[in-house]
């Protein structure tokens, strides 16, 4: 059996971050999403076929022909028309049911395992409020009546999360489908054709799902998977003048200079250099070639591979890409005086991040300028910069 993963889409809704790379290859705790979610297939499918659009050639260079002894093909949506139109290209690769996920959710092994095993079905997870969900409504043997897009009266709480069993039939299912509003072809609508026809089993997803929409949603992967799966091991190089506690993974060739306090979990790559006199923080995942020097203070981010914050400032709850530098005395707000939640613009709209405390996401090759202050939830476009003493209070695209 083979598994299709959906790796085509632009993702507006993370830029900046996706304005130089695909969202699969958004790092997770220093590893890429589609990295995960090819770990968590091995041994459940024999074989991957990626569907890829958007910087398609990233992630051929990243990934090859296989992962870690699973194979892998490649297969070109050039119109983004929908995730029953990405399927629809693959149909002359498949032969036999397969798996199909989407590419910006990270799944529990598990629940891919209990979904594998269903003859054809799909991965639903209980959630208070599915009205911004597909709702499966099911029988009391657990089969698919009806899947609802964003209903204002949902009929359950199981909420459709993007993972599905299907036998070839759904090829057939998928060219009676008709567009939708947008002009695409929606898996969900062949979905409901295939369980007016046979039971199509839902499957409750007991173990984590997290989905990647938006920026900030890095940063509570990044939390739960140094929680759960991070080795504690040192590679590099620590300062006996260094304070270590908690779980700690230090990739090879990393310098940990005098007086560095580093407070687990954190993970940290290749090549790196920390110290002196810093403080890296619980929940922070540093990326290779790293700096962060003199009296710098990492709280919680991810700093993307080449990432520099020098000296004498503060990285709190943020996203940094790659080769960022943070100029002397550049600070990421990161808490609101009212201690109400952080909101941040997404496609001209003000999104509620869910999170108390959230930072600056600053996009590949920034440069601040000496003293600039963060507002909370700001976006930096990438190769964007700041003046010296600059207050950034907006997303700065230009």
């Amino acid at each position: 059996m083979k598994a299709v993963i959906f790796a085509a889409g632009k993702s507006t809704r993370t830029y900046p971050l996706t304005l130089t790379r695909p969202k699969p290859l958004l790092p997770v705790a220093n590893r890429p999403i589609l990295a995960h979610q090819l770990d968590a297939l091995r041994g459940i499918v024999d074989g991957v076929i990626v569907v890829v659009g958007y910087r398609a050639e990233m992630i051929r260079e990243c990934f090859g022909a296989a992962h870690d002894g699973l194979p892998i093909e490649y297969v070109e949506q050039k119109e983004q028309r929908g995730t029953g139109h990405a399927l629809q290209q693959c149909e002359g690769v498949l032969r036999g049911s397969f798996l199909t996920l989407n590419g910006d959710d990270l799944y529990d092994r598990d629940d891919l395992i209990a979904l594998a095993a269903v003859d054809q079905g799909g991965l639903a997870r209980t959630v208070e409020d599915p009205r911004q969900f597909g709702v499966y409504e099911v029988d009391a043997e657990g089969r698919a009546l009806r899947i609802v897009e964003k209903p204002k009266t949902p009929a359950s709480k199981l909420a459709n999360i993007g993972a599905y069993k299907f036998a070839p039939e759904v090829f057939a299912a998928l060219r009676d489908v008709k567009p939708s509003e947008r002009g695409e072809i929606e898996i969900t609508s062949a979905i409901q054709t295939l369980a007016d026809r046979r039971a199509f089993r839902v499957v409750v997803s007991k173990g984590y799902w997290l989905p990647i929409g938006y920026p900030w949603n890095l940063l509570d992967a990044t939390q739960h998977f140094l929680d759960n799966f991070l080795k504690p091991e040192i590679h590099g190089e620590v300062s006996p003048a260094a304070h270590l506690s908690g779980a700690i993974s230090i990739g090879r060739g990393t310098v940990i200079r005098p007086g560095v306090v580093i407070d687990g979990p954190v993970i940290i790559g290749e090549d790196c250099t920390i110290g002196p006199n810093a403080w890296i923080r619980p929940y922070s995942a540093i990326g290779d070639r790293c700096k962060i020097g003199q009296g710098s203070e990492i709280k919680g981010s991810i700093l993307m591979n080449g990432a520099a914050v020098p000296h004498l400032s503060y990285a709190g709850d943020s996203i940094l890409g790659e080769k960022v530098n943070f100029g002397c005395g550049t600070v990421t707000a990161n808490f609101r005086h009212d201690g109400k939640n952080h909101s941040s613009m997404v496609k001209g709209e003000l999104v509620d991040t869910g999170r108390r405390k959230f930072g600056a996401v600053v996009g590949d090759g920034v440069h601040t300028g000496i003293n600039t202050s963060i507002y909370p939830g700001r976006k930096l476009w990438p190769n964007t910069g700041t003046l010296p003493g600059e207050v950034v209070q907006r997303d700065k695209e230009s």
